[in-house]
């Protein structure tokens, strides 16, 4: 793109100040209520059951083409509605999501030819599919599921997080938008103008949602699984890197850093902590400092944890109080961050690196800032034992930069985790700048992995005994 930062903004800015001075528009497939909503998807659903494939490939392009023509908008909308991220790297989050979300190429049909005749084995819908999606990446995972669950030919109903209505509603109308260009049914994808609690029980317990969709913290992904339902779950991480010192260690602070700083941290295949052999421990702290890293002194790590995490109230009599996020930052600058310990610095500083020990807060907690603490480690064996831990058994992501590929085998057996990204920046998990399609959706806690048309479909086997078998 022949754009810079500046003209985006004006250019967004422009649009945005133009949107408020118009009378507030109808958005096609928001509505008032729950019942709404789902009543709305249902009538839409009867008609668009009967669509082929090249019909709902036909829908999937026009939503690509949309996506990518209204990718800075929503960007700035995305940072305006929930107070996090950077709109630059939102503009390519939404151009990866409308490249590389796999549509109805991701089905496939099996046939099983023999003595006995011919068997076939399609991908059906499941019907109307209820779906939460996160405040850290709103739009991007309304449209990538909305493709993924309209390929497989479902209808979708969308609970978002409250913080990122705005956004949500905007990626909704877009893909009925879309829908209707291309000669669908309107609002077979549909949510709320305000969503809550009482509209997400409504939606998980509605008898027309024949599967649920949770992507979000284990809160959420527990209340899916809880309701005897078809559910996939999409949960938290919180992912390490381990370096080596068989490593390109000058490629890998540039990598972990660039990963790190992705919208402000807030991917969940994110490198949340960082496990370094000693040997090399210095020289990989220079290299991320020469890439946008500013290096806490311990007394400033002291003084930052009272910024960024807070007490929660404890459960139970006698329990310790427990350490969470403050909100407040999460996806936040890092100079905005930084500023609340009297560190004042300008935009090139993207990172804030500190060294901690094992047992420190920064390295358990999955802070979803541009923060990454530091853990020097004996051998390469301590290390992996330490990201192992550090990664809480989530199965989620996981990063490694060496050369030795015994190492790579070993980590990824001991780690188990869905994602394991070596020698790049973590967002290549996704499919950006490397091979695979991509999600916004990373189901470990149910299996389905990096989710694509084909999660959101059920098997169907028609049988044909002693016939059709010209062998």
């Amino acid at each position: 793109m022949n754009i810079d930062e500046k003209q985006l903004e004006q250019i967004v800015r422009n649009v945005l100040s133009g949107m408020e001075k118009e009378e507030p528009k109808h958005q096609l497939g928001v509505f008032d209520t729950m019942e709404e909503a789902l009543d709305a998807v249902n009538k839409a659903y009867a008609l668009f059951r009967s669509y082929n494939r090249e019909q709902r490939e036909n829908i999937i392009k026009e939503i690509r083409r949309l996506t990518h023509e209204e990718a800075e908008i929503m960007a700035k909308l995305a940072v305006e509605d929930t107070k996090m991220g950077n709109v630059y790297h939102k503009i390519l989050k939404h151009h990866l999501v409308a490249d590389k979300t796999p549509g109805t190429e991701d089905l496939e049909v099996k046939a099983l030819s023999g003595d006995r005749g011919l068997t076939l084995v399609e991908m059906a819908p499941y019907g109307i599919i209820g779906a939460i999606t996160p405040s850290t990446n709103p739009s991007c995972t309304v449209i990538c599921n909305s493709i993924g669950m309209l390929a497989g030919g479902n209808g979708v109903v969308f609970n978002p997080h409250p913080h990122a209505k705005r956004i949500s509603a905007y990626a909704v109308d877009l893909v009925n938008r879309a829908v209707l260009a291309a000669g669908g049914p309107e609002n077979i994808v549909a949510t709320v103008k305000n969503p809550t609690m009482d509209t997400s029980n409504m939606m998980v317990n509605h008898p027309s949602v024949k599967m649920l969709v949770a992507t979000g913290g284990p809160g959420v992904v527990k209340m899916l699984l809880s309701s005897g339902k078809k559910a996939i779950g999409a949960g938290a991480g919180n992912p390490p890197v381990v370096v080596d010192d068989t490593a390109d260690i000058k490629k890998a602070a540039k990598d972990i850093i660039d990963g790190c700083t992705f919208d402000n941290n807030l991917p969940c295949i994110a490198e949340k902590e960082c496990f370094v052999m000693e040997s090399v421990a210095d020289e990989l702290i220079d290299g991320m400092q020469k890439n946008g890293a500013y290096l806490l002194s311990a007394q400033q790590v002291k003084e930052l944890e009272k910024v960024v995490l807070v007490e929660a109230p404890a459960k139970k009599p006698g329990d310790k109080p427990k350490l969470v996020i403050n909100k407040d930052y999460v996806g936040r600058d890092a100079k905005v961050i930084l500023a609340q310990i009297g560190v004042n610095v300008g935009d090139e500083v993207r990172c804030i690196i500190c060294e901690t020990e094992f047992s420190q807060a920064f390295v358990q907690t999955e802070l979803m800032m541009p923060i990454l603490p530091i853990v020097r480690c004996r051998t390469f064996e301590e290390a992996m034992e330490m990201a192992v831990k550090a990664e809480h058994g989530n199965r989620h992501t996981a990063h490694l930069h060496s050369k030795n590929v015994d190492r790579m085998t070993a980590y990824a057996r001991a780690v188990c985790t869905t994602i394991f990204v070596k020698n790049a920046p973590s967002y290549a998990g996704i499919g950006f700048g490397s091979e695979g399609h991509t999600t916004f959706t990373i189901a470990g806690p149910t299996g389905e992995g990096i989710t694509s048309a084909r999660s959101f479909i059920r098997q169907r086997r028609c049988v044909l005994v002693d016939s059709l078998s010209i062998v």
